[in-house]
């Protein structure tokens, strides 16, 4: 190759992806969570919205042109954006209050629009509200007690480490597809990794950083790669329901920010959750 010609670009791994982009992304995005956590607990909690405000949007775009359905986006924004805010002070009750008056807000934003589609695009916009910043209020809540900064790092190392180990076992063992019709790609020798590693980095992490039991590292783990599989195959049914390939392409080897929401999501609440029963502050 001549001194002057481009590189080539790079190729996807067989897992479909733009590996050495996803792996410098995913590295820059956990980096800065740590050091929100480590170093101002708050600073958390704006992260989380701003990825909510991002995925609403990205969510928002993909409804509208794969189906045509127009959720009422001012309100679940704003609305969004409440839920998490106020679950610092409030907690639970706070982030509650303001999904019942963002719904009650979508109700009453989809006026203007006629009669046309009414119910449709309600069903979406209490969907999207209830799907992305409900269940991102649950990592904001991690944070607030004063143990909140390791909870809510254990959250996201069980989460890294089913991914993770999802990944490598199905890369290398995958032939047995799980939900082949929903997401060909995922296998249950990949389920089987993730459950492994991910219920190992629950214990280690439990045990170390919240003084737990090791039963309860892998309960809490377990139920995080649960979670997590669950929140992979969601997107995928509704990116396939829809007719899209990703959700956004804000992130290079990722798609959207959306697309690396959808483990995160679900396994928020169960980390809140499973936290507040196994070891309550």
């Amino acid at each position: 190759m001549s001194a002057g010609s481009p590189d080539p670009p790079s190729r996807p791994s067989r897992a479909g992806r733009d590996l050495r982009a996803a792996i410098g992304v995913g590295v820059v995005l956990g980096a800065a969570i740590i050091l929100s956590l480590l170093m101002v607990r708050f600073v958390f909690i704006g992260i989380v919205a701003a990825a909510v405000a991002v995925s609403t949007v990205e969510l928002a775009s993909a409804l509208k042109r794969g189906a045509d359905i127009r959720i009422s986006l001012v309100p679940v924004l704003v609305g969004g954006q409440a839920m998490l805010w106020l679950s610092w002070p409030f907690g639970l009750r706070g982030t509650l209050v303001a999904f019942v008056i963002t719904v009650l807000a979508c109700l009453a934003w989809r006026f203007r629009h006629g009669v046309d589609g009414y119910v449709r695009d309600v069903t979406a916009s209490v969907f999207t509200a209830a799907y992305v910043p409900l269940f991102a209020a649950f990592a904001a809540m991690l944070v607030r007690p004063e143990d909140g900064a390791f909870r809510a790092l254990c959250f996201m190392i069980g989460v890294v480490a089913s991914d993770t180990g999802g990944y490598a076992f199905g890369v290398l063992f995958g032939k047995h597809p799980m939900a082949p019709k929903i997401s060909p790609k995922k296998s249950w020798e990949g389920f089987g990794g993730s459950m492994l590693v991910g219920v190992a980095a629950g214990v280690l992490s439990v045990t170390l950083m919240l003084d737990g039991q090791w039963w309860q590292g892998a309960l809490f783990g377990a139920a995080l790669v649960c979670t997590a599989t669950l929140g992979d195959l969601m997107e995928s049914l509704i990116k396939r329901d829809l007719g899209i390939k990703d959700m956004g392409n804000l992130l290079p080897g990722h798609g959207g920010l959306m697309d690396r929401m959808d483990s995160l999501l679900p396994s928020a609440a169960a980390a809140w959750m499973m936290l507040f029963w196994l070891i309550p502050t």
